[in-house]
């Protein structure tokens, strides 16, 4: 019948992070988090959440059986995926099938072979076998209240193989009451252009038509808004583009190329701005670091370094913007280098909210092309940069003044191995607050440990909540690897509120010296935007 659901606007997104994606090389994520990152997903309210495969391993057991009581979903409906019967097995004796009721979830998402090679091959049955097990699989779980999407695993390497076998197994699942037949590009290698034609072909045919593609050819998102052009109405992938091998399409691109380009809609318009966070905060669940040039949502996305594009982008936001950052809860930023120019520094300006005069825009450029011919890096340290232009502009920064800072290590030998022993480090700074010389000694399991923990014994007695900084991470580069031992070195220290996070930068051909630049601006800058300026002693 002809697809009836190519003149809708409206195309359904379910996420499989948490089934596919968690197939990633160095991913493992706890029940708990699986849990956190179902929460995430329904805050941006994708249409299914595929939560795991029940039964396959205890992790998705636990995690459906907690799902029941703990999970609340306000947006998403949970999907448990699974396959067909076992060959040769009849339906109310299959393990399988079991485990996906018992999940109770009201949708369940069932893989099928659609490549002849995989039926005969893989699971050494019959192709008229394999079409029994869609039709026995389908009609049992309708028969069941479920509703059924069906994923026609290597449906276009089969398609092309013996397109017969494949559109036998799509027309059976839709005949035994499947509301969705999911087009899966496997092992990611078939190309836009062939796979909109093929979609096209087979939409013709049926009522609703899903893609899921994975991006070994780096094509997946491009498929799916192919797929989705071509009468696909029904979208699968992750998230930040998790999954085996290369990964799936990445829905944080494949959801703002579908609404804010094409108009269709995915998920709720108003929760599109809630992207970027949700994206940031299920990296962080997943402990990967987010992929800063990552399209739409990396802290890349609408940077701008070079001076012509930052000089047009003050005047049109349009120039060098693809779409308003904030659409999908991003923003402009804009990088600081020996290349930028004044309007570039002026941007910055008024980002951090300082008044400053044209000849102090000229130093601050002046001054920041020496420094970075120094081996300074600031558009990677933009806390160290906005100290430097407050400083230029004229503002008092000087919450405390350093008179001297010393570090002493210590090994001793253990009286075994040559390279046996035990390190003890020690720091020792005298600064001046409020009018008084404080000397404060501290150890420290390395240098910057230690010399952390001084400065804090000797400040934070001057001011208050000090303590809600705390590293998050440290990071060091040698500039000039020529020169060896005696090579510069560049420290870059991320530090947080909890709430924020700024970096700072420290340039020497002593690295302790390098770490203590750094530490220090991450303690003034903390100091001045945390409001920890106020005095709990006079």
């Amino acid at each position: 019948m002809k697809n009836s659901k190519t003149n809708s606007k409206t195309v359904e997104v379910l996420d499989t992070t948490l089934r596919d994606g968690s197939q990633q090389e160095g991913l493992s994520l706890t029940v708990s988090d699986k849990l956190k990152v179902a929460e995430q997903l329904d805050k941006l309210g994708v249409t299914f959440i595929e939560g795991g495969w029940p039964g396959a391993n205890p992790k998705d057991e636990e995690f459906f059986e907690r799902a029941k009581t703990e999970l609340k979903l306000k947006n998403s409906v949970l999907v448990a995926f699974g396959s067909t019967r076992r060959p040769n097995t009849k339906i109310r004796d299959d393990k399988v099938t079991a485990d996906l009721l018992g999940s109770k979830t009201e949708v369940v998402c069932l893989v099928a072979k659609s490549w002849d090679m995989h039926v005969t091959d893989a699971l050494q049955t019959t192709l008229d076998e394999a079409v029994l097990m869609v039709k026995d699989s389908v009609e049992y779980f309708v028969s069941q209240g479920r509703k059924v999407l069906l994923d026609a695993e290597h449906f276009f390497d089969g398609y092309k193989a013996n397109r017969d076998f494949a559109i036998r197994i799509l027309d059976t699942a839709a005949k035994a009451g499947s509301d969705t037949l999911v087009l899966c590009d496997t092992n990611g290698g078939t190309l836009p252009l062939e796979l909109e034609k093929i979609v096209e072909e087979v939409s013709s045919n049926f009522d609703k038509i899903g893609i899921h593609c994975h991006n070994d050819s780096g094509c997946a998102v491009a498929n799916t808004v192919s797929a989705v052009i071509a009468g696909a109405r029904h979208v699968q992938g992750c998230v930040n583009g998790y999954g085996e091998r290369t990964g799936n399409a990445d829905l944080a691109s494949v959801i703002p190329n579908l609404s804010l380009k094409l108009g269709f809609t995915t998920i709720p318009k108003e929760k599109l701005p809630l992207l970027t966070p949700v994206a940031h905060h299920i990296s962080e669940l997943m402990n990967v670091t987010p992929a800063p040039q990552q399209p739409y949502v990396g802290s890349a996305a609408f940077a701008h370094k070079a001076g012509l594009h930052t000089s047009a982008i003050v005047k049109r936001s349009d120039a060098y913007e693809h779409i308003s950052p904030a659409k999908v809860g991003n923003g402009t930023r804009f990088l600081v280098s020996e290349v930028s120019g004044r309007a570039t520094f002026k941007a910055k300006a008024d980002e951090f909210g300082i008044e400053i005069t044209s000849e102090a825009l000229a130093k601050v450029a002046s001054e920041l092309k020496k420094r970075e011919n120094a081996g300074y890096h600031y558009e990677a340290a933009d806390g160290s940069f906005e100290l430097l232009m407050r400083s230029i502009a004229g503002e008092d920064l000087d919450f405390f003044k350093v008179e001297s800072f010393r570090v002493v290590a210590d090994w001793k030998s253990s009286g075994g191995k040559v390279k046996e022993g035990q390190l003890t480090t020690e720091a020792t700074v005298k600064v001046h607050v409020l009018g008084k010389r404080i000397i404060a000694t501290a150890e420290g399991n390395g240098p910057v440990n230690a010399l952390d923990a001084a400065l804090r014994q000797a400040i934070e007695p001057s001011f208050k909540n000090l303590k809600a900084l705390f590293l998050t991470d440290f990071r060091v580069r040698v500039i000039d690897s020529s020169s060896g031992t005696k090579a510069i070195t560049r420290v870059l220290i991320d530090t947080s509120d909890g709430t924020k996070t700024w970096s700072t930068i420290g340039v020497s051909q002593n690295i302790i010296e390098a770490s203590w630049q750094a530490l220090m601006d991450a303690v003034i800058y903390g100091l001045l935007h945390n409001h920890l300026k106020t005095h709990l002693k006079t």
